[in-house]
């Protein structure tokens, strides 16, 4: 993804550099695209009280505290403050409610992103397949990447097709593989 959106090194943070530190420490403002790959919880899932995204956790539970305990959760997330075009979550169930009874799809991370400045958002609604999605996500970014003019439905669709189509796999033709994920908001 980075490549395809020719993204400085200095802007992916993987492994101990992707922290709930990290990521509420920059300066995301000016960010355009924000992409988590990551794993997300639903609430009441592993006991958290909201959805929210799995990060790294500090290296010892003495390091844990409110500010990172690992876990960026949906009113952490509504705190940030962005001004992205594109924010891609990669990961389980991340167009899921908020947990509170009754409430409807997108109420939980996507109502968060969408709060903190976001204006389109790539989610999906059950849980997804590793190896498919960055596979679907990267061929999306790069199709948006390649074509100013390829709005983000369009880009996940081209992905979508691609990722049907893969000469090795032919089982990433099952909607399984794909139909997880959506585009919400108002992307270009």
């Amino acid at each position: 993804m980075a490549r395809s959106l020719k993204a400085n090194k200095g802007s992916v943070y993987l492994a101990d550099q992707a922290t709930e530190s990290k990521v509420k420490q920059l300066d995301l403002s000016n960010v355009q695209v924000l992409a988590f790959a990551t794993h997300a919880l639903i609430t009441n899932q592993k006991g958290v009280p909201e959805p929210g995204l799995v990060l790294t956790p500090p290296k010892t539970q003495q390091d844990s505290n409110d500010f990172d305990d690992g876990f960026l959760s949906a009113s952490e997330v509504a705190q940030l403050k962005l001004n992205a075009d594109w924010v891609i979550l990669s990961a389980c169930n991340t167009a899921s409610d908020d947990g509170t009874l009754g409430a409807e799809g997108l109420s939980g991370l996507a109502k968060a992103f969408f709060y903190a400045g976001s204006r389109s958002l790539l989610v999906s609604h059950w849980s997804v397949e590793s190896s498919s999605s960055v596979k679907l996500t990267t061929r999306m970014i790069k199709e948006a990447a390649n074509d100013n003019k390829v709005g983000h439905a369009e880009a996940l669709k081209r992905s979508i097709m691609h990722l049907m189509m893969e000469d090795k796999k032919t089982v990433y033709a099952h909607p399984m593989f794909w139909a997880p994920f959506s585009i919400v908001g108002e992307g270009k």
